[in-house]
């Protein structure tokens, strides 16, 4: 399923006629919502799990809680481990009112690791997932704005929704299976009723054009041509100031406009796409069996892996997420043959494009690359 139809029913609706124009409320088959995070997820983390923070946080009232409150120290072999999360201490300041942060998830919690592999590909913009865990009758924070989009999915319990737009104050009754979207700004504050609430939070840190614009202007600005002192007496002439300021402008003003910005977005491009959150999940098992690989051993896409292919020169340019991996131009047709598999295939299946043993040492090198996994 593509993220964008689990998180905001048809994917391409939302693009053109939703993002980060208007407030978005839909439904989700809880069965799409199984094993995402829910409560019994949540136990595990706080009570069987070494957590630290700042992957967890605890905040009442509208207030962030001190992490001495909910924090010990420990050890292992002789090393101190500070900010060791003590499940007793946030089981019981839960009691009491606390909401429980869970911050970063797609960094230690692979099905949302996953999620957010998949909305930053479909979206061409860095994600991130937290949750929260409010009992009944609580509020963790006050009326507040985010300063980026958000995605919520309720997964356990329901949350009331107060949330401002242009025509006013809603209110929204978040079960699971509902799921929203605030655009950047938005002002909103829950809290719950009768039950304790588990939600999934999404954050979209979008780019803006400010963040490519700089990366033209910046490299201009730091040149010689503009390193060069002011004049003494700078304020004597003023009009002669401004002149030369103007003439300063308008060179900066010419080398913007002639700027080649298609090696700059070929950068900026491989950035996002090599400085993702490594999906690597069964990694070690194929470490080990990866020696024994045949042309008869299958093989698939590894879930969650990206691979945008990029001619350069003599040479392939795979964007995997989390690295950049180069191969020989003149491999493209398997490259391309494996990068669109949608199921188990073997070495042997890419035959057409390699001999037997170059196809094996390809899906061997991709197998240890992390895109493919072994068949077992």
């Amino acid at each position: 399923m593509d993220p964008l139809d689990l998180l905001s029913g048809d994917a391409h609706t939302f693009i053109e006629e939703v993002w980060g124009r208007r407030i978005h409320v839909h439904t989700i088959p809880e069965a799409d919502l199984a094993g995402l995070f829910d409560i019994e997820q949540a136990d595990h983390l706080i009570t069987q799990t070494a957590m630290r923070t700042p992957q967890l946080r605890l905040a009442q009232s509208g207030s962030v809680l001190a992490e001495s409150r909910f924090t010990r120290q420990a050890s292992i072999a002789g090393k101190p481990m500070t900010g060791l999360i003590d499940p007793r201490n946030v089981l019981d300041l839960f009691s009491d009112g606390a909401t429980i942060v869970f911050q970063g998830l797609q960094r230690y919690w692979e099905p949302l690791r996953q999620l957010v592999r998949g909305l930053e590909t479909a979206l061409g913009h860095p994600c991130q997932a937290n949750a929260y865990l409010t009992p009944p009758g609580s509020q963790g924070f006050a009326l507040h704005s985010d300063s980026h989009d958000v995605f919520v999915f309720q997964t356990f319990g329901a949350k009331e929704w107060e949330v401002h737009d242009d025509a006013g104050a809603h209110q929204v009754r978040m079960v699971p299976g509902t799921s929203m979207y605030l655009p950047t700004g938005t002002p909103h504050m829950a809290r719950t009723q009768a039950t304790a609430s588990l939600h999934v939070t999404i954050g979209i840190n979008r780019y803006v054009w400010r963040d490519l614009v700089r990366r033209v202007v910046d490299p201009i600005l730091a040149s010689d041509a503009l390193a060069g002192p002011l004049p003494a007496d700078l304020f004597a002439d003023p009009d002669a100031l401004a002149a030369a300021l103007r003439a300063k402008l308008a060179e900066v003003a010419d080398a913007v406009r002639t700027s080649e910005v298609e090696p700059m977005l070929a950068s900026f491009e491989r950035t996002f796409g090599s400085g993702r959150q490594p999906v690597l999940g069964g990694g070690l098992l194929d470490r080990l069996d990866v020696t024994d690989l045949t042309a008869d051993t299958p093989v698939r896409r590894r879930p969650g892996s990206t691979c945008v292919i990029r001619p350069d020169g003599e040479r392939l340019r795979l964007l995997l997420g989390d690295r950049v991996l180069t191969v020989p131009a003149r491999i493209a047709g398997a490259v391309d043959d494996i990068a669109g598999q949608s199921g188990a295939f073997t070495a042997a299946d890419v035959a057409d494009h390699l001999d037997t043993d170059s196809a094996v040492v390809l899906v061997r090198r991709l197998v240890r690359e992390g895109l493919l996994e072994v068949v077992r």
